[in-house]
């Protein structure tokens, strides 16, 4: 295979006032890959809401915050162009379409890799956070840790399947549910939400009950969902109600996809019986203890309650093999750089509907 030819700077979008909504595109220099280490040339990106989060400072289940010129994004799919020394050639090739995910690299010697829970490493590196991102034509991943992604799945689907893909089915697969059982997601016409209602029902024969604004009940209901439940009709007290009207006893498993509080303080009046909530969506803000969690109330109904972060590597080929399938099916539009401070912009107002991807040829 003929050598690529690698330019010596490219375009990325770069956080220029963190803390508000505001992009640069800047030429920054191509990086060269270290031992162990794959330069990838991005054809797509992901724009999820948790890149929002980092840029505007406002997640503050991080430690420190966001850098200035950070280079966002953590869904970045591309072809590797260039191999560093050391790399073993078994393992990846110049040429191959690769991955780069939320934790774009884990030692897989702690306790945690060894575990399965790479999302937990002890020495993990995230993309866009401290890490140059995806929003990029080019990046660096680690050989033994870039995710390889089948020719066949087209790039604006495979693209938020590295992070929001892996996230949703990691987090269905914690639900303790079987075919034909209800599911309740909440949020389920955001970025997370649409790909989870997806999976749920394609993947994991779930019935599924979404949960979001008025707007995104034809969405919903196309990819996947039985019934959709108007956020804005109902109350914390009577949304409950509906979802045990519907289904009888209640919803095996609830995942609360969204970022919002009030979304965590509803989900436990929606379950069965043994039934499991699964938190996915992380919240703005100062923390805030789930309010409807009162030990009595989870002892007799014998409910649970499990945080999922970001899958393993297996389960990120896994993902990719759904949509390989088919499986997958969600609401996508794409956009090129220019753009990206306007779908942020949207987003910070709820105005997205399913996914919105980064395409570099745009």
């Amino acid at each position: 295979m003929a050598v690529p030819d690698i330019p010596k700077t490219h375009k990325a979008c770069i956080y220029d006032k963190v803390g508000s909504c505001s992009i640069a595109i800047k030429d920054v220099p191509t990086p060269e890959p270290g031992p162990g280490e794959v330069l990838v040339k991005l054809t797509h990106s992901g724009i999820c809401h948790s890149d929002y989060s980092i840029m505007t400072n406002q997640l503050t289940a991080f430690p420190l915050p966001t850098p200035e010129n950070q280079i966002g994004g953590h869904e970045g799919l591309g072809h590797i162009v260039k191999l560093g020394e050391g790399c073993d050639d078994t393992l990846v090739q110049v040429g191959d379409r690769v991955g780069i995910k939320w934790v774009s690299k884990a030692c897989l010697k702690c306790q945690p890799c060894e575990e399965g829970m790479d999302g937990l490493c002890l020495d993990q590196k995230t993309s866009g956070y401290y890490t140059p991102g995806t929003f990029q034509q080019y990046v660096i991943g680690p050989a033994n840790y870039v995710t390889p992604v089948p020719e066949s799945i087209p790039g604006e689907l495979a693209a938020p399947l590295l992070c929001a893909g892996l996230t949703v089915y990691s987090a269905l697969r914690k639900c303790n549910t079987t075919k034909g059982q209800w599911i309740v997601i909440s949020g389920a016409g955001g970025g997370l939400g649409s790909i989870a209602t997806s999976i749920a029902n394609g993947a994991f024969g779930l019935r599924v009950i979404g949960i979001d604004m008025p707007s995104k009940r034809e969405g919903v209901l196309e990819i996947g969902a039985e019934h959709f439940i108007d956020i804005t009709a109902f109350d914390d007290k009577t949304i409950g109600k509906e979802v045990m009207r519907i289904t009888g006893p209640g919803a095996s498993a609830v995942m609360v996809c969204t970022n919002k509080n009030q979304a965590y303080s509803q989900a436990l009046s929606m379950l069965k019986f043994g039934g499991t909530m699964v938190c996915v969506g992380l919240p703005e803000g100062e923390p805030v203890p789930i309010s409807t969690a009162c030990p009595n109330n989870i002892i007799t109904r014998q409910h649970k309650i499990v945080g999922s972060v970001v899958g393993n590597r297996q389960e990120a080929i896994e993902t990719m093999e759904l949509a390989k399938r088919g499986v997958v099916k969600m609401a996508v539009r794409s956009v090129g750089m220019g753009e990206l401070q306007s779908v942020f912009e949207d987003m910070s107002q709820g105005k997205i509907t399913g996914r919105v991807v980064l395409d570099m040829s745009l």
